[in-house]
């Protein structure tokens, strides 16, 4: 059983991690709201600000670090810049800073495909993308710090899957289906690169029980989809009867930076049939 210290865990891709790993291992979880665990694996790590973090985390070991917590804003005004800030970096920064003392073997860290924008290193596609790869560059200062531990960015796609309250486009079009309600998709040529949340879970069991070497990797799925032709597909099902208005005709397509794949890694559950399921099950 290993001691992994996990951030983000309220989140949707924590909290799915949390929940698949925490029977096998012994967690502690970073939170800004004071609860108890009635799960013998899981002790909460009650925070008040940044300081009071540094101060609990110099009093635990863990092996390893699984940092989801994030701030993702798409689109930001003024007031979000401080918020990103300490969410995207200073708090992980707090975290990188503890690393030595409380003895972490590995580093697991979530990134965005969105930090290289259109397959170009390094060109983030808006203040958040943009904050992800500062973060990056902090990092770069203590792998030569603690160069004994291992260090893993793992880049992922658009998610989706059970439990997401986001306001994701196939969350969107899933919803606004059982409620009869018509939806606008900005162009009739949007193509995105989606992930059931399950195969980020697996790829996270992997880079936690394998010996990976520090490096970028890919957690993306093998193609891209085309969001008419999900729609063409679901139209097949009676229980689909979704009006979309669709926007433009400009092409739309994620284009990937290609970062290796996690080894010993593939997408299990992020066919167009899974897919398809998903939008239409209640």
């Amino acid at each position: 059983m290993k001691k992994i210290l996990i951030t983000g865990s309220s989140g949707f891709l924590g909290s799915n991690i949390l929940k698949n790993l925490v029977k096998s291992n012994f967690f502690y979880a970073t939170t800004r709201i004071n609860k108890i665990s009635k799960n013998r694996n899981l002790k909460f790590i009650y925070f008040k600000d940044h300081d009071d973090l540094n101060s609990k985390l110099k009093k635990i070991k863990v092996d390893i670090v699984i940092h989801c917590a994030t701030n993702y804003i798409k689109e930001h005004t003024q007031k979000d810049i401080s918020k990103i800030t300490k969410a995207n970096i200073e708090f992980g920064n707090i975290i990188l800073e503890n690393l030595n003392g409380m003895r972490v073997k590995s580093f697991i860290n979530f990134c965005t495909v969105w930090q290289n924008f259109n397959s170009k290193r390094k060109e983030p596609a808006n203040l958040y993308s943009a904050s992800k790869n500062a973060f990056l560059e902090i990092l770069k200062f203590y792998k030569k710090k603690n160069n004994k531990i291992n260090y893993l960015n793992l880049y992922v796609s658009d998610t989706y899957g059970e439990n997401d309250i986001r306001k994701k486009i196939i969350n969107v079009i899933k919803d606004n289906n059982f409620k009869k309600k018509k939806i606008k998709i900005i162009s009739k040529k949007l193509s995105l690169n989606l992930l059931n949340v399950k195969d980020i879970v697996n790829a996270t069991m992997i880079a936690v029980l394998k010996n990976i070497k520090s490096g970028d990797y890919n957690i993306v799925n093998n193609k891209n989809f085309s969001i008419s032709k999900i729609i063409l597909h679901l139209k097949k099902n009676k229980n689909f009867q979704l009006k979309i208005i669709w926007g433009n005709k400009k092409i739309i397509n994620d284009k990937i930076f290609k970062f290796q794949k996690l080894p010993y890694w593939k997408p299990k559950y992020s066919e167009l049939e899974n897919l398809k399921n998903f939008i239409l099950k209640r």
